[in-house]
């Protein structure tokens, strides 16, 4: 029986990738901070089968003593402040974690079981003002956040263990993926919540920010299954993980406000720009200036043609149903509310 060690497991990722390789058949610990109240978020529905060690990113005693307890064969690195505009406010905390925190964990891995094969969790968000499109593996990095500025950090660090001590280490540079297991913090699931509350009459209206910003958008699940690929493989490697298709926040709004049954006609520009629901005429979406960011990522095309190749990888959930499951579990959520 396999090993794996997942910090980040109560996240999005942490909670598909547990399921997927419990039903590989694995062992799976799972890396969890201490709080004063216990909160298995996402894993509460499999808790009782997975073993939790108490540990942080930022304490690299916590990460041995969590290396050495699992004794595992493959860790997923998934622990990060991965709230974009979080990275602004408190862009210490996201550097300690989201780059020192790779280093503690590599450092972990090499001084307990070096042969172990580490899966370090990259992000679009380094491309920032792109440089090509589509972005793929060579696409030179250019971040506009401290989130993808500590995301690079952690991105050539695992490259420079890999060269450096002959680890197994590899990295996904993952694109935007989403679920119904989304945090309501990020633009997707603020979105599918918000058009469930609407059209149970719970919320009037939503603010959001920039509605012309391109993203490539998939499935969590998708992508979970990626991630398991690349530790597969006799040789490690990094790889760009994306559907190949680019979408405005716009265009999403329509699609999950669709799922609801809500047509929106769209009037003004920029900050202006408001989506009126054409059957009772009421604004139903805004444009609040108070959501864009210092610096903005307009573009957002991954090529995963390498993986593809490579892993046999492809999507699998398109866009429409991706939006539709998270419409379907939002509404859910807010009826037993």
């Amino acid at each position: 029986m396999k090993k794996a060690l997942i910090t980040g497991i109560t996240g999005q990722d942490g909670s598909y990738l547990s399921e997927l390789l419990l039903d590989k058949g694995y062992e799976v610990y799972g890396i969890m901070r201490r709080k004063s109240k216990l909160d298995y978020g996402n894993i509460e529905h499999i808790k009782d089968k997975v073993k939790i060690i108490y540990g942080d990113m930022t304490d690299l005693s916590s990460l041995v003593m969590a290396m050495s307890k699992s004794n595992a064969d493959e860790v997923y690195n998934l622990a990060a402040q991965s709230f974009v505009s979080t990275s602004w406010e408190q862009p210490i905390i996201t550097t300690d974690i989201d780059a020192l925190g790779v280093t503690n964990i590599l450092e972990a891995i090499r001084i307990v079981k070096p042969k172990a094969r580490f899966y370090q969790a990259s992000t679009s968000e380094m491309f920032g003002l792109v440089q090509e499109t589509p972005q793929k593996e060579t696409t030179p990095f250019y971040p506009r956040s401290p989130y993808g500025v500590a995301k690079l950090y952690g991105h050539w660090i695992t490259k420079n263990y890999r060269e450096s001590y002959g680890l197994y280490a590899c990295s996904g540079i993952l694109f935007n993926h989403e679920s119904e297991r989304r945090g309501l913090e990020f633009v997707t699931r603020k979105i599918t919540d918000a058009a469930a509350r609407i059209r149970l009459g719970l919320q009037d209206i939503l603010e959001l920010g920039n509605m012309d910003a391109k993203r490539d958008w998939g499935h969590a699940e998708d992508y979970v299954r990626a991630m398991w690929l690349m530790l597969q493989q006799d040789k490690p490697d990094d790889f760009v993980i994306a559907s190949g298709r680019t979408t405005t926040v716009r265009r999403f709004v329509e699609l999950a406000f669709s799922c609801v049954g809500i047509e929106i006609e769209w009037q003004g520009k920029g900050v202006d720009e408001k989506g009126i629901d054409k059957a009772s005429g009421k604004t139903v979406v805004r444009v609040n200036p108070q959501f864009f960011r210092p610096a903005e990522v307009e573009i957002l095309l991954g090529d995963a043609t390498h993986a593809k190749e490579a892993l046999g990888w492809t999507c699998r959930v398109s866009l429409e149903e991706m939006a539709e499951r998270m419409v379907k579990a939002d509404m859910e959520r807010a009826k037993r509310k």
